[in-house]
């Protein structure tokens, strides 16, 4: 059965935004599974999360204290509709990141991760998928902030997208 994902990372709330925008929250209304690829700054922010999302799975990024790393994984592992999935904050400079990545991940279709706030969607040489979904509250250098949503379906990823979303509050 068709699995509908939203893929976040980079909230930094409340350092960059005080709430996640409106429509981040209709995004996650909308999945069925959410990954949050580290750097959420606040405990608030996983609370929020997991008492909406239909199911949520993060990792702690390198802006995240005590609490939230004893709280969620480093890399965090998932299969799902044949697919299998991994996700981490940091993956490093970007120059080699495909074979970089998919030596430290064998045995991985999607690997999901964040940390520049720069969106990312590439496939490795022996097909591993990596997404970054960049930041829905702090765009960078980037021209709007975003999210991204995709689905998992009979061991295929699709309709993956990146999506804009409105200024943060």
């Amino acid at each position: 059965m068709p699995t509908r994902l939203l893929l976040l990372a980079d909230t930094h709330l409340p350092k960059r935004a005080k709430v996640l925008p409106e429509r981040v929250w209709r995004a996650v209304d909308e999945a069925d599974l959410v990954f949050h690829a580290g750097d959420w700054v606040d405990e608030a922010t996983l609370d929020l999360l997991s008492g909406r999302a239909a199911r949520l799975i993060g990792v702690w990024g390198n802006n995240d204290g005590a609490g939230l790393r004893a709280r969620l994984p480093e890399v965090a592992r998932v299969e799902l509709e044949g697919l299998r999935f991994a996700m981490i904050h940091e993956t490093g400079s970007r120059d080699r990141r495909e074979v970089r990545m998919e030596q430290a991940f064998p045995e991985t279709d999607v690997l999901v991760f964040g940390h520049s706030h720069i969106p990312w969607d590439s496939t490795a040489p022996g097909g591993m998928r990596l997404l970054n979904p960049g930041s829905p509250t702090d765009r960078r250098r980037q021209p709007v902030c975003t999210m991204m949503t995709a689905v998992a379906d009979d061991g295929r990823l699709r309709d993956v997208e990146l999506v804009p979303v409105g200024r943060a509050l």
